[in-house]
């Protein structure tokens, strides 16, 4: 029996994506669409209209591969199936380009074939807070690639709750800004916001080798690019309570201003040096530091001795390195994307000690192993200790 309902383009129906030839024919429609890529809504499946069982009805029957059942079964893995049909009808129908796709939903597994963009956060400071709970709950499930809508959903957010939205997002795998209904656009909140979230903006183009570095190493490895302080020191019962701040990747600390009117914020640090990359200063942990968050930044810490690509001046990559504590040393992995063709990128692997008041970068992967970077590399921290 064919299901009907009502969803935001009118009266629809809905295909069964546990059906393969199903699949196959919704994945041969994105040959159609002259776009680079796609994002599925309202795929819970999601209705505008009650049948007494939300959202379809318990009877609806599915083919499960063959199995076949009701919605109750299938419920879960609607949007995992459409999502996986996407991905296989887009490899087929361009096999020398990676996919990108993302999804509102989606079941385990949905990070093989896309990102995920974890639900409508109400437009307020909880709703906020809570986008960054999804993000680091779905990095420790396995799906490394989420972000938020920038300013949450329903009404307008203030000027000062979307900036600081806009400079969360600008540091998680997916930057995404929400139009719509009321204020969504950084230029429609005056011209201090704008400048601001360019910034923000900015500092995101900036990082982009970094986060690249980090999704093929969650491809690699299953560790998340946004992960929970406690990562690196699981037995520090501290940072298993804080719920502010996030590491991204290994070499950065992230701590966003998640309550309105705050200009300075206290920042729980794991163990190890860490810089603020804004001014430099270096600080100790473990431990509670206060410092400032005025209204143009967020705070941001470098680990000592980390090694974080990123774009240099002149459009390059460019190795910044964080001086290592004396006696410490540090290092990191830079992963080159070969584009878009999805061919296995290049892995450079970096050791980085101090030699007096000089920090000496050696690669260490093999290929020109013990020698310097050939790439250009911008030491910093290397202040008075």
């Amino acid at each position: 029996a064919v299901v009907r309902g009502a969803a935001r383009s009118g009266d629809v129906v809905f295909p069964d994506f546990t059906h393969p030839r199903v699949r196959a024919w919704w994945g041969g429609l994105y040959a159609e669409r002259g776009v680079a890529g796609f994002w599925h809504g309202a795929n819970e499946p999601a209705l505008f209209t009650s049948s007494g069982e939300p959202p379809l009805p318990r009877s609806a029957r599915h083919a499960l591969d063959g199995r076949e059942g009701d919605h109750r079964e299938a419920h879960n893995v609607y949007a995992l199936c459409m999502v996986r049909a996407a991905h296989e009808g887009l490899r087929a129908l361009r096999p020398e380009e990676r996919p990108f796709l993302f999804s509102r939903s989606g079941w385990a597994g949905v990070q093989r074939y896309g990102g995920t963009l974890p639900g409508e956060a109400a437009a307020g400071w909880p709703g906020l807070r809570a986008s960054l709970a999804l993000v680091l709950g779905l990095g420790l499930c396995g799906v490394p690639y989420a972000g938020p809508d920038v300013g949450g959903t329903g009404g307008t957010p203030s000027p000062e709750l979307y900036l600081r939205w806009l400079q969360l997002g600008a540091h998680l795998p997916l930057l995404r800004t929400r139009a719509g209904a009321g204020c969504r656009e950084p230029w429609e909140f005056g011209a201090e916001v704008l400048a601001h979230a360019r910034a923000a903006l900015v500092e995101r183009r900036r990082l982009r080798p970094y986060l690249v570095t980090l999704a093929h190493l969650a491809r690699r490895t299953g560790a998340p690019c946004v992960r929970p302080l406690w990562w690196s020191a699981p037995e520090d019962r501290a940072l298993r309570d804080c719920e502010d701040a996030f590491l991204l990747g290994n070499g950065l600390l992230v701590a966003p201003v998640l309550v309105a009117g705050a200009e300075r914020r206290t920042v729980r640090l794991p163990g190890g040096r860490w810089y603020e990359t804004a001014t430099g200063r270096a600080f100790d942990g473990p431990g509670r530091i206060v410092v400032d968050a005025p209204l143009d930044r967020i705070p941001v810490f470098a680990r000592a001795g980390a090694v974080l690509p990123v774009r240099g001046e002149d459009g390059g990559l460019e190795l910044e390195v964080w001086a290592p504590a004396p006696g410490q040393r540090g290092g990191g992995t830079v992963v080159v994307d070969a584009g878009a063709g999805g061919e296995e990128p290049g892995v450079e692997r970096y050791a980085v000690r101090r030699a007096g008041s000089r920090v000496v970068v050696e690669r260490e992967d093999g290929h020109g192993a013990g020698r310097g970077p050939s790439r250009p590399v911008r030491v910093r921290g290397l202040g008075p200790d």
